[in-house]
């Protein structure tokens, strides 16, 4: 069989280094497109009022005007608001957001693992039946969630945002059944000859080997109910209970005029700790996400 020429070899790999560096380009061009609101935020936090609502396409804040005690007058300014409690709204959505993500963790965990490893009459309709609500969106069903709420005597506490989250959610489910069924059911069998029962078997091995699936849901929920706002704006009625995503909302209405070098401090300090938890959990975001396509 004759040897492909050099000329053919030198001018695929010509074309593949331009296929890479066409896809880097187009890369780096669509990072630089999602990173410039965030910048563009950041940036106007530190600015004094008078530039921030400048007409003005000014990128970087005046030197002379945006110094060190300016930019911790405005997030003092946003921490110490009597009108906007922002360490009040911290608080509150701590708490919503540790309850909900132990309960959407744990709940879905051990329904995943049902689906995964339990074999019993009717899984597979009851599985496409949990996968079929992830059609159903939110505000279909906030009126039947406000009455029932209502007569539990929930509204106006914090309660409707993080209990529901302790019955599971339908695509964390598939994300750990996938992960589950990638599994060898051989670790099954061993833990049955021990004398381990299916609670045994999922908390001592199936929990520790998938940590890197557990972390995934927990972010992606932690990040679903830092932002949500829907829902606290219906079923919360006190000024003491708001979350953190009303709390900014407040500032847009303030004394009639907005304040957009507090709003887009108060935007800072809200997106600030999301992506400091992405890049400490990226590891295990990353590995979670791989291992969860899994296999029938």
């Amino acid at each position: 069989m004759a040897a492909e020429p050099p000329s053919t070899g030198l001018a695929a790999t010509r074309s593949s280094r331009a296929t890479r560096w066409s896809a880097h380009a187009l890369l780096v061009v669509m990072a630089i497109l999602w990173l410039a609101p965030l910048a563009w935020m950041v940036v106007t936090s530190l600015k004094p009022a008078d530039q921030a609502a400048s007409a003005s396409l000014r990128l970087l804040p005046d030197p002379a005007s945006s110094t060190v005690s300016q930019i911790v007058e405005n997030y003092s300014g946003v921490w110490n608001d009597e009108a906007v409690q922002f360490p009040i709204y911290l608080r509150n959505t701590l708490i919503v957001a540790i309850l909900s993500v132990a309960g959407m963790t744990l709940s879905s965990a051990m329904v995943a693992y049902g689906f995964a490893r339990i074999p019993f009459r009717g899984r597979g309709p009851f599985f496409a039946l949990t996968l079929a609500t992830m059609m159903i969106p939110f505000p279909v069903i906030m009126g039947p969630l406000y009455v029932l709420f209502g007569h539990l005597g929930w509204i106006g506490s914090l309660k409707p945002l993080w209990v529901p989250a302790w019955f599971g959610g339908a695509f964390n489910i598939f994300l750990l059944r996938q992960f589950y069924m990638g599994l060898p059911k051989e670790l099954d069998e061993a833990a049955r000859l021990d004398g381990c029962s299916h609670w045994g078997i999922f908390w001592r091995i199936i929990v520790p080997l998938s940590r890197p699936a557990l972390a995934v849901v927990a972010l992606f929920h932690f990040i679903y109910v830092w932002n949500d706002f829907l829902a606290p704006m219906i079923f919360l009625t006190h000024r003491d209970d708001f979350t953190l995503a009303l709390g900014l909302q407040m500032y847009q209405s303030k004394s009639g005029n907005t304040p957009w070098n507090l709003l887009m401090a108060a935007g800072t300090m809200v997106v600030a700790p999301v992506v400091v938890l992405f890049f400490l959990a990226q590891r295990s975001f990353v590995r979670g996400i791989a291992a969860g396509g899994g296999r029938e």
